[in-house]
């Protein structure tokens, strides 16, 4: 592993930004580490080959790749997941993002049980749970015979629909893809790239800033000279606040995605957020970048999202139980991302975006329970979430009722370390590893969907604009 790195580089992040400008619920439950092994098998090995006995190969070694070899017969595959480096925060090694693929089965009937899910970070989330397939790493449908039972889960192909088909927890979103996406959106002359800091396993942490800091001036109020015209102009403009009416210091706005790097529907939703930012043709986004300048970072945890990790970085930091005393040694992604916040000057509103694997919905965490948390923030963030349930309706603002706030005075994770530090509304939103009960489809929760709730996300940030400031 590359040292980590120094503070010295900390502070350059702070000075180039300055030139440029969640608590678990009772459903959703942390399982403790098993106290003894599922299995008197060990597994073997990451990969196999039809030269190994079988007539079909395995293999977990690329990109988020996670499994290992226990055991194969010519119809039954047994895997387990490998476990990340041990999280001290949470008293225990995570896992639960599995994928892998097997070759050269095309049409055979095959059974895959991954041995040990019953001994996974969260077991209640195999409950009804599909697992995603496909035979070509483009279209990714749901297995529908996917079972959980005796603590295994159970995924059977019949017939397997490829010669090289990929299994996973949720739709990859592998490294090569976020590269694209932060370089499709640098090239843009209203967007600016940063590099926050390195990795662990030596990565840049990718920034987008969208739009300039600065002061901003409301667009034209209309096109004729009439009085009747002028008479109108003013009876609007009476209604409005200052802030809307004359303009003024744009608001600082920070959205980040895959703290958790299991949790890829994270980076799928902010393909839908960022390339709705980009279009010059939509005018919600250009009435936002006009009223705001908003700092992205698509991935907040790339090493863990490589190695296949569920909850961790490189060290086996849960970054979202890191915010309050970030060190470069274990959690130098969060260091990082914190003091460009610093730098930046007063967020505003933080957005932060997650999967559940146990709830069957939309929904956000709020600040509720941190010091100082007022009305005027919880009225803001009742406005923000009532205007995302309008824009897209795969968001809902009733359920689950079992998650609560925070413990009083935590300020760990990242909305309650953003909403006390910045005195701002921070937020974390969850969507399903399994499917939004509420408009189930037979594919449950896909990358389309996250897209379209990232893309949802630009109406409700233009509604609260107005409220974000005292």
């Amino acid at each position: 592993r590359r040292p980590a790195p120094s503070m010295h580089r900390g502070s350059l992040v702070r000075t180039a930004l300055t030139r440029v400008g969640s608590f678990s619920s009772a459903r959703r439950t942390l399982r403790p580490p098993p106290s003894r092994p599922t299995s008197a098998i060990a597994p073997r090995a990451v990969a196999m080959s039809a030269a190994d006995g079988v007539p079909y190969g395995f293999s977990s070694s690329f990109d988020s790749g996670n499994g290992e070899l226990v055991s194969a017969t010519p119809h039954t595959l047994t895997v387990r997941m490998r476990e990340e480096p041990f999280t001290v925060a949470d008293g225990r090694a995570h896992f639960q993002w599995f994928h892998f693929r097997v070759t050269g089965a095309r049409g055979r009937a095959l059974r895959v049980v991954v041995q040990n899910a019953g001994d996974a970070s969260y077991p209640d989330g195999w409950r009804d749970y599909k697992a995603f397939a496909s035979a070509d790493r483009k279209h990714w449908r749901r297995v529908q015979t996917t079972t959980y039972v005796d603590g295994e889960l159970i995924i059977d192909m019949d017939p397997v629909p490829g010669d090289c088909v990929h299994l996973a927890y949720f739709v990859p979103y592998d490294y090569e893809r976020h590269l694209d996406l932060v370089a499709a959106a640098s090239s843009r002359p209203n967007v600016s790239h940063v590099a926050l800091g390195d990795t662990l396993d030596g990565r840049p942490l990718d920034c987008l800033r969208f739009g300039e800091p600065g002061t901003w001036t409301p667009e034209p109020a209309f096109a004729g000279s009439s009085p009747e015209d002028k008479a109108a102009v003013e009876a609007v403009a009476g209604s409005l606040p200052p802030w809307s009416r004359d303009g003024g210091a744009k608001r600082v706005v920070w959205i980040l995605g895959r703290q958790h790097p299991g949790e890829s529907m994270a980076s799928w939703w902010m393909e839908g957020f960022v390339r709705r930012l980009l279009d010059a043709e939509d005018a919600v986004a250009r009435k936002v970048l006009r009223r705001a300048v908003v700092y992205v970072v698509p991935n907040m945890n790339p090493d863990g999202s490589v190695r296949g990790h569920l909850r961790t970085n490189a060290a086996g930091a849960n970054l979202n139980r890191e915010w309050e005393n970030p060190t470069p040694e274990l959690s130098p992604e969060v260091l990082w991302t914190r003091n460009a916040m610093d730098a930046t000057g007063p967020v505003d509103l933080m957005l932060d975006v997650h999967g559940d694997e146990a709830e069957p919905y939309c929904f956000i965490i709020g600040g509720e329970g941190c010091p100082g948390w007022d009305e005027r923030r919880a009225s803001t963030q009742r406005m923000f979430k009532t205007a995302y349930a309008r824009a897209c309706p795969d968001f809902q603002t009733t359920f689950p009722l079992e998650y609560g706030t925070a413990p009083a005075g935590n300020v760990v994770t990242a909305k309650t370390q953003v909403t006390y530090r910045y005195n701002c509304v921070g937020m974390t939103l969850e969507m399903p590893f399994k499917d939004n009960v509420q408009l189930a489809q037979p594919d449950g929760w896909t990358p389309a969907r996250c897209e379209k709730l990232g893309a949802a996300a630009v109406d409700a940030l233009l509604d609260v604009l107005p409220e974000l400031r005292a």
